[in-house]
């Protein structure tokens, strides 16, 4: 040491530069003279973080699909004649009574048909006088001894005959009045009327579909389920209903399924009822069925990172020396529920799983964990 103070006190005045070295100089001789060493870095603090304590809970095995909503009473209004439309009596959402008048067809040709019928009977019935008055004659002249026998019998078949003409002209003419209302086509049911997709002077036959019936009440949701997934289909299943945002807005339960399969969709229908008012017929639903509810492990999904398509999970474990250490663990997942990830391995009820500060920390850092409230 006495060396390096007279260096420097012969170089006190050569310059600055070598003031700073000698000092360092010093420095490092003292401390080495002295058997000392730096002292080591000090650890980082621990990292604080929440944890959630695990273990079992309900766990819902769904399955999502698109439903349709029926009502049990929407009439197809179909004519049951043929002919060109004249008016159309309502309008597309109009409410109406059973029995009210939705379109008229034109059914000149059929009163003509009537009227002819009509005049027939006329004559028929003119014909059915003449036979009476004949048979009348008949067996006066029979009882008098100055007819006979056959002519009585000929006059009595012809008035049966002409009485038999009259009453078939008169079920012709009742089955053609009955012909004759159905030109004015009405409301079967009272309820909504749908779209009417025909126009005033267009030509209907009976293939025709002029509007729809509805009544908002007794909906029923109508879901095919493939064949692959319908091993689980039994009464009483629950069914939701979500909106856009996967909110569930009404859950019901299966009340039928088809004991037979669309041979051409390969899917077994099932129904549930609905109440009325919140949906419309026709409107398609997104509809969630819940096969089964049973324990099970669930994480957040926060809480996994997914590295090189692998997933892990950090949990907060006790060292040796007291603390609290963060250990990486490779998890096996399943479906996601909600916002947290069924777990079908790598963790274990009783885990303390790290759920928030997992992007500060590593396998084995020392952290500082509070429960999650």
């Amino acid at each position: 040491m006495r060396s390096m103070n007279a260096g420097c006190e012969s170089e006190r005045l050569g310059g600055g530069t070598w003031a700073a070295v000698c000092l360092a100089g010093m420095v490092a001789a003292t401390a080495a003279g002295c058997g000392g060493q730096a002292p080591p870095p000090a650890a980082p603090p621990p990292t604080a973080v929440e944890t959630l304590t695990l273990g079992n809970a309900p766990v819902e095995r769904t399955g999502e699909f698109v439903g349709t909503v029926k009502s049990r009473r929407s009439t197809t209004i179909q004519p049951q004649v043929e002919g060109i439309i004249r008016r159309i009596v309502v309008a597309s959402g109009a409410r109406v009574a059973a029995g009210a008048v939705l379109v008229e067809i034109d059914a000149e040709r059929q009163r003509a048909s009537v009227g002819t019928l009509q005049s027939q009977k006329a004559a028929r019935v003119a014909d059915f006088g003449l036979a009476k008055q004949q048979a009348e004659r008949a067996k006066t002249l029979l009882d008098a001894g100055a007819g006979s026998q056959q002519e009585h019998d000929q006059a009595v078949a012809a008035l049966a005959a002409s009485e038999a003409q009259v009453k078939a002209v008169d079920e012709q003419i009742r089955q053609q009045q009955v012909e004759l209302g159905y030109y004015r086509v009405t409301a079967p049911t009272a309820g909504i009327v749908g779209d009417i997709p025909v126009r005033v002077g267009d030509r209907v036959t009976p293939a025709t579909v002029l509007t729809t019936v509805d009544q908002n009440a007794g909906l029923e949701i109508y879901v095919n389920i493939p064949v692959a997934e319908a091993t689980g289909l039994k009464p009483g299943l629950p069914l939701r209903l979500l909106d856009d945002q996967g909110k569930v807005t009404g859950t019901y339960q299966v009340s039928f399924i088809s004991p037979s399969v669309d041979d051409g969709m390969q899917t077994v229908l099932v129904k549930a009822d609905v109440e009325a008012g919140r949906y419309r017929t026709d409107q398609f639903v997104r509809v969630q069925v819940v096969w089964s509810t049973q324990p099970g492990l669930t994480v957040p999904v926060v809480a996994v990172n997914r590295v090189n398509g692998e997933y892990f999970a950090f949990v907060a474990e006790a060292d040796n020396k007291g603390g609290t250490v963060a250990h990486q663990r490779g998890v096996t997942l399943g479906p996601v529920v909600g916002n947290d990830y069924v777990v079908l391995g790598g963790l274990k009820p009783g885990d303390k799983l790290i759920v928030s500060g997992i992007q500060k920390i590593a396998d084995g850092a020392p952290v500082r964990a509070t429960e999650k409230s």
